[in-house]
């Protein structure tokens, strides 16, 4: 039986983890920067860097009527120049930073239904930071921030080599760790080997050993930004049939906060019973 003062202390740190929770609220809600009708499918996307990405935005009405006097702004905070703009039913790239030259483009004909939607092509670490892009039209308008983040990452191939089942994957950053696991979740030792690049880019080979025929593994491959679900299943003496998803970390600041905050109040209650 927990003691007066026990229970007080208990209920301070629960008071504190609750005000930490709406300080959290309080800092996604910031960060997403959304303003009047404008908002964006993704605030937090993660750029595959070599890889083409889209920032979401668009003006988000129920109206099928079409949009005119479309003006859309990218920029990026702490840049100087803009990302992208366009006014008057053309691009208009007189200040736009040398960095994105050539490698920015919206989609004209998706403008009228409100789609200001930024294509990024080959994206670079650089890249990585908050945009607000900002529309206004004749009847709507406003701005939302997203947050993107880089990353490389790709899927892993899988044979069977000498009794193993092998992983390989040819580019990750930053540097992976990788876990098997049986049918059952139960966690198997395999034996991981890295190779860095000159730019920095992670390759992974990674064995299982001992394997049999027509039982399913599961490879992760992930770091603190992507998760790559690899369902590899032994087919053959050398054969593998597999299948890889991908998950994506969301503000993981925020959520790593949150977390810590449960975590506290539930030790909290499980020490003093």
């Amino acid at each position: 039986m927990a003691t007066f003062g026990q229970i007080i202390f208990c209920s301070m740190i629960t008071l504190i983890v609750l005000f930490s929770a709406i300080i959290i609220l309080i800092l996604a809600l910031a960060l997403s920067g959304s303003t009047s009708e404008v908002i964006s499918t993704n605030t937090w996307p993660i750029g595959n860097l070599g890889e083409d990405q889209l920032l979401s935005c668009y003006v988000n009405t129920d109206s099928q009527a079409k949009l005119t006097k479309v003006s859309v702004t990218w920029e990026k905070k702490d840049l100087s120049g803009l990302v992208y703009k366009y006014q008057n039913a053309a691009p208009v790239l007189g200040d736009q930073n040398s960095q994105f030259k050539g490698r920015t483009q919206l989609f004209p004909d998706a403008l009228v239904t409100g789609n200001a939607s930024l294509l990024l092509r080959a994206v670079r670490s650089t890249d990585a930071g908050v945009y607000t892009c900002a529309i206004s039209s004749s009847t709507a308008g406003g701005k939302v921030n997203i947050n993107l983040r880089t990353a490389a990452f790709s899927a892993p191939t899988f044979n069977v080599l000498d009794g193993n089942l092998v992983a390989t994957a040819s580019r990750w950053f930053p540097k992976p760790h990788v876990t098997w696991l049986k049918y059952d979740n139960k966690v198997l030792n395999g034996i991981t080997n890295f190779t860095e690049d000159t730019a920095g880019m992670f390759s992974v080979v990674s064995k299982l050993q001992p394997v049999n025929i027509s039982d399913t593994y599961t490879c992760r491959i992930e770091n603190n930004l992507v998760t790559a679900v690899s369902e590899a299943t032994v087919t053959g003496v050398s054969g593998v049939s597999e299948n890889t998803y991908f998950t994506y970390s969301a503000a993981s600041s925020l959520l790593a906060s949150t977390y810590l905050s449960i975590m506290t109040t539930v030790l909290c209650i499980y020490y003093l019973t």
